[in-house]
């Protein structure tokens, strides 16, 4: 059962890549391909929705329906609870901290292993010189619906099951490990493993995931600010 759960998540992803690779596929050879009728960062941030949606409906509907061992409810998911004044207060605290901690631990890294590609940039899909249109569909994706999606998956799903079967500790390495592949990218998967220790320590001592909702929104705000908003600051 323990061993099944990363894997149902990984496969749950992966159908759900299929499933849409298999869509856009379908109406390009209708001869309907939808970059005729949408804007590329349009289609980036429908097929990142998508995929999402698809993975946490395969992962928490598709058990619900078999009534399998993988069932879960909305206690273990995190969301039993509306977000709290709590929640509010300690998630800039906890930003903070994490940003001081991915700042020693990237200088730590770097020094002993100098030849790693630590300044590879990252492709987020989105150009920061689109129209006003797209960026406010980058902000929707990247603020607004990627942290809360990324939360449910990994710190409210996969932590939340992990943590039943093992001690938490184990459960956050076991979460942050895989959230860190996920992103496919060595320096992304360095900050976002030690982003999601702190997600996961905060699911912990709050009880849901809404304050990790919160730092997630947070973190990716500031990179949002950086990457779209200060190139027209600047000139």
């Amino acid at each position: 059962m323990l061993g099944l759960l990363p894997v149902w998540v990984i496969a749950a992803y992966a159908v759900s890549y299929l499933i849409i690779v298999a869509l856009l596929e379908i109406l390009k050879l209708a001869g309907m391909p939808v970059s005729s009728f949408l804007r590329p960062s349009i289609i980036q941030a429908v097929v990142a929705t998508l995929m999402y949606t698809l993975t946490i409906a395969i992962i928490v509907v598709v058990p619900y329906l078999l009534r399998g061992r993988f069932s879960t409810n909305l206690k273990t998911l995190g969301l039993d609870r509306l977000m709290s004044w709590t929640d509010i207060g300690l998630s800039p605290v906890f930003y903070v901290v994490y940003m001081v901690t991915l700042a020693i631990v990237m200088v730590m890294v770097e020094s002993f292993f100098p030849f790693l590609p630590l300044d590879q940039v990252q492709d987020i899909g989105f150009t920061a010189f689109g129209s006003s249109t797209d960026n406010i569909v980058a902000f929707v994706t990247l603020v607004v619906f990627a942290p809360v999606a990324e939360e449910v998956l990994f710190r409210g799903y996969l932590y939340g099951k992990l943590k039943v079967y093992v001690p938490a500790v184990v459960a956050a390495l076991v979460t942050s490990f895989l959230f860190g592949v996920a992103h496919l990218q060595l320096n992304v998967g360095i900050d976002v493993f030690i982003l999601s220790l702190f997600l996961c320590a905060l699911r912990s001592l709050t009880g849901s995931i809404w304050a990790g909702i919160l730092v997630h929104m947070i973190k990716n705000g500031v990179a949002y600010f950086i990457l779209f908003v200060l190139p027209f600051i600047g000139g």
